[in-house]
């Protein structure tokens, strides 16, 4: 038992023993290998032909890159240094000749760019071929003059500076996208700077048009001048029986223009047949009055016509009680909107600033939605502004048939412009509810009114409701006419056209044709006759009327 057990340890260490020796007699042959490829490895580059060596050519077997490692050792760093700037060169040179090229394709043969790009291609090329510069560095077999070679390099590298700032400069013209992003931050850049022209115009133009001019100036303070210095030549008159007589031909003018007030009086006169029948209700202002009563003083109307000349003050119902637009402007948000800050405003908000003009809620403006009221005795009466000039006589209005309207006007509708859509707010449910947004919308400015038909209709009434209902312009912005086409929606007759042509005072393209067959012309729009900006081929069609004889007038220089 022993034996046996003795037996068994010493298999064991004789097991262990042996695959020691296993394992090094393998680590022992693994070295080998290494150690004879290592040594084959050395044999073969060695063995190799020398002289390849000697004339710079590359060797074609399997060890190339080694033998290029070896090459690059030995060869000489001058001529290295000179391979890479000749290098730079020519490669400068191919994309100088590349641009060159496009731009003759371009035909910008007499451009400047061209003639620098052939410049620098020719600078490049006969570079190397100076002198100095072959003798000392591209001649075969000679060493290279580290000075030369430093001399060449400055000159290449500043060829190369110029050539790369031609090629930033020219890339912009040539490359398409980059041309076209250019192109459209231009485009960007001056539609900001039209926008802005455009408010700035639109302010000059509405301050040109709003501001009362020297010359309108001069002449109402000439006129009451007269009143102040001859006060027994201005005495009131009294009341004539013909201002009430519905027979004769009955006018409405509201307006604090003397001069244009003149004009339309003239206008109409002169083209009247039976001047005597006519009679002129001219309503102004408290400031404007006594001068506008001169005028027709010293200056009667020719031809027995007769005019009357009242204050908007002088008709007692018009106050806050029982007139909107009175009321609206006593309050403190509708002041403000008006007169608070408008000049920092301007600019901003130049699509809206004539609506911010406080004549459109001057009780002159809505005078016209009350002339029932101002005229109870009379049937019928034609409203005319002070911008325009009658080329006709008008009795002829007084004659058509309004098939039981209240308005005849001439509509102002063509294609989709000038609908009720384009001057009442349709988002507003009152408004979408009650009006058709294609409505064919019609002009103030000459408007014969039935006032039988207008007392029936209740017309008045129907503007205080929607008036009252717009004290936050939530209906319409501003001004008459929107209050006027819904006052009148259903109670307006359409008149042909040539009785009333539109458009003297912003349109300089209105056939003269159709301007002379017009019974009335109309200067609306910010271009009026008696101002500066007034357009030249439309102003002799108002001056003509221009009582010129009167000496205030040349005292005043209008310039007409």
């Amino acid at each position: 038992m022993a034996m046996a057990v003795r037996g068994t340890r010493g298999g064991g260490s004789g097991g262990i023993n042996g695959g020691l020796r296993t394992f090094f007699s393998y680590r022992i042959f693994i070295s080998a290998i290494f150690t004879l490829l290592f040594l084959a490895t050395f044999s073969i580059i060695f063995s190799s032909h020398p002289h390849h060596h000697d004339d710079g050519s590359l060797p074609s077997s399997g060890n190339a890159y080694v033998q290029r490692t070896f090459l690059a050792v030995k060869s000489d760093p001058l001529r290295t240094r000179l391979d890479l700037i000749n290098k730079q060169a020519n490669d400068h040179m191919t994309l100088v000749n590349a641009y060159a090229s496009y731009a003759r394709k371009l035909k910008l043969d007499i451009s400047k760019q061209l003639r620098m790009f052939d410049e620098l291609a020719n600078n490049l090329t006969d570079l190397p071929l100076k002198p100095s510069y072959k003798s000392s560095l591209f001649e075969p077999g000679s060493p290279v003059d580290e000075d030369v070679l430093r001399q060449f390099e400055k000159e290449v590298k500043d060829i190369v500076k110029v050539t790369r700032l031609m090629i930033v400069e020219s890339k912009e013209s040539y490359d398409n996208q980059i041309k076209i992003q250019k192109l459209k931050d231009t485009i960007f850049a001056v539609n900001e700077l039209l926008i802005k022209a455009k408010k700035n115009g639109a302010f000059a133009s509405l301050i040109s048009a709003k501001s009362v001019p020297k010359s309108l100036h001069c002449l109402a303070m000439r006129l009451v001048e007269e009143r102040v210095a001859h006060p027994e030549k201005y005495k009131e008159e009294g009341h004539r029986e013909e201002f009430d007589d519905p027979s004769l031909y009955h006018y409405a003018i509201f307006s604090d223009n003397v001069i244009a007030v003149s004009v339309v009086i003239r206008s109409v006169v002169k083209n009247a047949e039976e001047p005597w029948k006519h009679v002129f209700h001219v309503v102004t202002d408290r400031m404007n009055v006594a001068a506008m009563k001169v005028w027709f003083r010293m200056r009667p109307v020719e031809g027995g016509t007769y005019v009357e000349i009242k204050a908007v003050e002088e008709y007692r119902f018009l106050n806050s009680s029982y007139v909107p637009v009175l009321k609206q402007l006593e309050n403190a948000n509708m002041q403000k909107f008006y007169f608070e800050n408008q000049a920092e405003k301007a600019t901003k908000d130049a699509n809206n600033m004539k609506f911010r003009n406080p004549k459109y809620l001057s009780m002159l403006n809505h005078l016209r939605f009350y002339l029932p009221e101002m005229y109870p005795k009379l049937h019928k009466i034609l409203f005319l502004d002070d911008d325009v000039v009658v080329q006709k006589d008008l009795t002829g209005l007084w004659k058509v048939d309004l098939d039981g309207k209240v308005n005849g006007a001439v509509e102002t509708c063509f294609g989709s412009f000038h609908r009720y859509a384009q001057y009442l707010n349709f988002s507003h449910p009152l408004i979408k509810e009650r009006f058709n947004p294609k409505a064919c919308a019609w002009a103030f400015g000459m408007n014969i009114f039935d006032l039988d038909a207008w007392r029936r209709e209740k017309c008045t009434e129907q503007y205080h409701y929607w008036q009252n209902l717009n004290e936050e312009r939530t209906l319409w912005k501003l001004g008459s006419l929107p209050p006027g086409l819904i006052t009148f929606y259903s109670t307006t007759k359409s008149l042909d056209k040539s009785w009333h042509v539109l458009g003297l005072g912003y349109n300089p393209s209105i056939s003269m044709d159709e301007i002379n067959n017009a019974a009335v012309i109309h200067y609306n729009g910010n271009m009026k006759p008696w101002l500066d900006i007034a357009m030249n081929q439309y102003k002799n069609l108002w001056s003509k009327y221009v009582d010129n004889d009167m000496e205030f007038v040349q005292t005043c220089n209008f310039g007409l």
